[in-house]
């Protein structure tokens, strides 16, 4: 039921959202259940959960290669975006530094064109 939830949009929304659409469907989840079914689909690498501007965590279903996130600060529209200069930067950082096996996360803010045309 939650992942279905999750297939409807290719947005981010935060637990709250996506609890109160199940309620709105007749579904008797609990809110901390959403918070733990989320968490347990990060952790598989199964969702995608970024921070928004305000600090409030989002979630959304990902692809499963790595990937890095722009995201409309208005609306929240998300498009996942791939950046090789990210990875090689990363690397040589990690390499300068002498770390192995680094992950990182990248998310990229901004107006989507949409929201930037209505303000």
């Amino acid at each position: 039921m939650l992942q279905a939830e999750l297939r409807a949009t290719d947005d981010f929304r935060s637990a709250q959202d996506i609890h109160a659409a199940l309620r709105q469907q007749g579904e008797t989840v609990g809110l901390a259940t959403v918070y733990r079914t989320l968490q347990t689909l990060v952790d598989a690498g199964e969702a995608d959960q970024v921070q928004t501007d305000a600090g409030e965590a989002v979630y959304r279903l990902c692809s499963p290669t790595h990937h890095h996130h722009l995201v409309c600060r208005q609306c929240g529209r998300t498009a996942e975006i791939e950046g090789p200069a990210v990875e090689r930067w990363a690397s040589k950082v990690a390499e300068e530094h002498g770390f192995v096996d680094v992950r990182h996360t990248v998310e990229l803010f901004g107006l989507c064109a949409s929201c930037s045309r209505a303000s």
